[in-house]
């Protein structure tokens, strides 16, 4: 039971599973913080610069909180799947379980496999680094938000302003700025939403950092694999090459044998 157990644990493609963890994490912490964030977003900018859902099929800043938060859910499913595939690769191209399982034969599709799978993550990495870009625009934005509020406490009697159209946010002609003279500042500053949006988006920031680091991981994973098995696949013609030689071999000292049995006859 024990050598059974420790050659199980021998099969286990501790790699991949190091970058599998890796990526769900930052998947999770990026898709359910940023959740959070963008639905503080909308409560933010209802309660304190006072703007309204547009009604009919106009594409305000609502309607698109709206679409990235389906966007969201689409980035869990997919990447949970995708990982998924990634340890399956990884338990079938590890070098464990040819000692598990026996020798076995290397195909043209599983080296095609391997090859897809080393572009696909390529493609998701560059991916996964746009993402975390365009999740630090959020970021800079409350951030800008936040130095605000705590200015107004350092330096009394200060009026600065933050106007939602220098974000594009809204549109030039809608005038939606905040001062800090106004009573919808001071309540904003103070109360706990605009501290906790902020951190939920420096999270979700995080979060795509560690896809990202997840994904070059992964290459690395599966840079390693594809080598593994293109030198399995050499070894194994060697092996076959090797083998018809043998039996070759075997053939003719055969019929030399024979030969001389039936000329002594």
């Amino acid at each position: 039971c024990f050598e059974c157990c420790i050659k199980c644990l021998g099969g286990i493609p501790y790699a991949s599973l190091i970058a599998t963890i890796l990526l769900y994490a930052g998947v999770a912490l990026f898709c359910g913080c940023g959740h959070e964030a963008l639905s503080g977003t909308v409560n933010i900018l209802q309660t304190y610069f006072e703007m309204a859902r547009t009604a009919g099929d106009t594409l305000d800043v609502f309607t698109m909180i709206d679409i990235f938060k389906y966007v969201i859910y689409g980035i869990a499913a997919a990447f949970f799947v995708y990982g998924i595939l990634l340890m399956v690769e990884g338990f079938f191209t590890t070098g464990a379980i040819k000692d598990l399982y026996g020798d076995f034969k290397i195909t043209t599709c599983g080296r095609c496999v391997s090859a897809w799978f080393i572009m696909l993550t390529y493609l998701f990495m560059l991916a996964w680094l746009g993402v975390t870009a365009f999740t630090s625009l959020p970021v800079y934005m409350y951030f800008n938000l936040w130095t605000i509020c705590r200015n107004t406490t350092l330096v009394e009697g200060a009026n600065l302003c933050l106007d939602l159209r220098q974000f594009g946010i809204v549109t030039i002609g809608e005038e939606k700025k905040i001062c800090t003279v106004s009573e919808n500042f001071l309540r904003m500053c103070e109360s706990t939403e605009l501290n906790m949006t902020f951190h939920l988006f420096i999270v979700a920031l995080a979060g795509a950092g560690a896809a990202v680091i997840a994904m070059v991981h992964y290459l690395m994973v599966l840079s390693a694999n594809w080598a593994y098995v293109k030198d399995a696949c050499r070894m194994q013609k060697y092996e076959d090459i090797k083998s018809k030689e043998e039996q070759e071999l075997h053939d003719i000292h055969s019929t030399r044998s024979k030969e001389r049995l039936n000329a002594y006859t």
